[in-house]
């Protein structure tokens, strides 16, 4: 796997390159703001982009809109966004702008290589892996009155997995039951949110949004 970097900060610019080649993963550049980040993607054709939130010039959201321009300029480019500040309508463009392949994690999940490299690896090939965390930084307290606040608690959790990407195997395993029950739930939880079969929509990817959306 080939890897674009984009960070300000030299210290973890520099880190996140020892983990990835310590996973066997090449970074094929490593830039400090979000025009090189465009540049590098476009001159390199990497298989993802690691990029940071804030970067210069105003440390705000660049790095986010150099993500959003990357999907525009390549759709469905695979996008890992690391975090500690969260600015909810980038974010949610970026989630929402066709959702495979996109992951959002804090950055101290840095700290756990091993969750890091897999979830590199989960938004290369194509999921979409959501911190927990940054779903509750992002969007804050739940609004009532919405189609989620018709799902159990077990469908709630089920859904809550779902937005961190994991696969139907992966949340029985994390929730003790059989796959088969987790394709029940999923079922339900997609009949309650009026989500029904469409040629041109994710509906896993749907949901997620509307868990998303119903926790803003």
């Amino acid at each position: 796997m080939r890897v674009v970097i984009a960070e300000d900060s030299v210290l973890l610019r520099e880190g996140l390159v020892r983990l990835l080649a310590d996973g066997g993963i090449e970074t094929v550049a490593a830039v400090g703001d979000g025009p090189g980040l465009v540049e590098a993607v476009a001159a390199h054709t990497p298989d993802l982009a690691v990029v940071d939130v804030r970067m210069p010039p105003s440390h705000t959201d660049e790095g986010l809109r150099a993500a959003l321009a990357v999907r525009a300029a390549v759709p469905g480019f695979p996008i890992l966004v690391l975090s500690q500040y969260v600015e909810e309508r980038y974010a949610l463009d970026l989630i929402g702008g066709g959702a495979a392949a996109v992951g959002y994690l804090l950055k101290e999940r840095v700290a756990d290589v091993a969750e890091f490299l897999d979830t590199v690896r989960r938004v290369r090939a194509g999921g979409t892996v959501i911190d927990p965390e940054v779903v509750m930084q992002l969007l804050g307290r739940r609004r009532r009155g919405t189609d989620v606040d018709a799902l159990t608690p077990r469908e709630r959790a089920v859904l809550g997995l779902m937005a961190e990407g994991r696969s139907n195997t992966a949340i029985a395993t994390r929730l003790t039951v059989t796959e088969g029950a987790v394709e029940k739930h999923i079922s339900s939880i997609f009949a309650k949110l009026s989500l029904g079969p469409a040629p041109d929509d994710h509906r896993r990817v749907l949901a997620v949004l509307a868990y998303l959306g119903a926790r803003s």
